[in-house]
């Protein structure tokens, strides 16, 4: 490791005056992804600000048609959270499955949204559902606040500090996880809300987490397995790596949103 100032925040307006101050400092939630980055010199900031302290940033709130679910929530509080199983049970189920207890004990809602991994399961829930990140600075819908891999239009010094999640009427995630990380080569979440039908897919893109909307209009006609499964998507802007081809993964899109919509009924 190399030399950098570390402190544990008390609460958010500390930690965002803490990384606005410093030379380039960054917000330590679980560690799932920056901890590896600095040890293998990817990133080395002068100061990293824990927010792991910070007990106004941590908690889930049942709000009727929506919840909430506060940034340094733990994955395994949202799996474990009796508001989000009976609200938003897919939700529970796709924070269960996120990779192995170690990272499901550590990890975090913000942590994961900020730093918006192409293989990330929450992407998926957020941009699927619609959900409205919040920040310390405003509000952004879902459909905004992606900007491609590892990317997201979080400013400088802009803290998640919740993400509001608005109650569907179904809804489901299926994903084709990796036998050791648990990331998904594939994950799709489907979702019906007032009428609107939304298939979110994490794992495949290359620009990160994006709306299959050809599966999207087959099932506003007809919400059934078959027609999600009978949809050919295309290959075009997918990922291709060790792990399966571009064209592996169109197949798997269709097959998993198909899976999903089963779950959801």
């Amino acid at each position: 490791m190399y030399q950098f100032n570390y402190q544990k925040a008390g609460s958010a307006d500390e930690a965002i005056s803490a990384v606005s101050s410093a030379e380039d400092g960054r917000f330590l939630a679980g560690g799932m992804t920056l901890i590896p980055t600095l040890k293998q010199r990817l990133a080395q900031p002068s100061d990293l600000v824990d927010l792991a302290g910070i007990s106004d940033l941590v908690g889930i709130e049942d709000g009727g048609d929506s919840i909430t679910i506060k940034g340094m929530t733990r994955h395994v509080d949202v799996a474990n959270s009796d508001v989000v199983k009976s609200k938003i049970p897919a939700l529970a189920s796709l924070a269960d499955n996120i990779g192995d207890p170690q990272v499901r004990n550590r990890g975090t809602i913000g942590g994961s949204l900020a730093n918006n991994d192409p293989a990330a399961d929450y992407p998926a829930a957020v941009l699927g559902l619609n959900a409205t990140v919040i920040t310390n600075k405003r509000e952004i819908a879902a459909e905004d606040y992606f900007d491609g891999m590892f990317t997201t239009v979080l400013e400088d010094g802009e803290l998640i500090t919740a993400v509001r999640f608005p109650v569907p009427e179904k809804a489901a995630y299926t994903k084709f996880p990796n036998p050791a990380s648990r990331y998904a080569l594939v994950g799709v979440m489907v979702a019906q809300t007032g009428g609107d039908t939304r298939v979110a897919v994490t794992g495949a893109g290359q620009d990160g987490v994006f709306r299959a909307t050809d599966i999207e209009s087959a099932l506003s006609s007809n919400w059934s397995a078959d027609a999600a499964k009978g949809v050919k998507m295309s290959d075009d802007g997918l990922n291709t790596d060790i792990h399966a081809s571009a064209e592996y993964r169109a197949h798997l899109i269709s097959v998993m949103a198909s899976r999903a919509v089963t779950a959801a009924g």
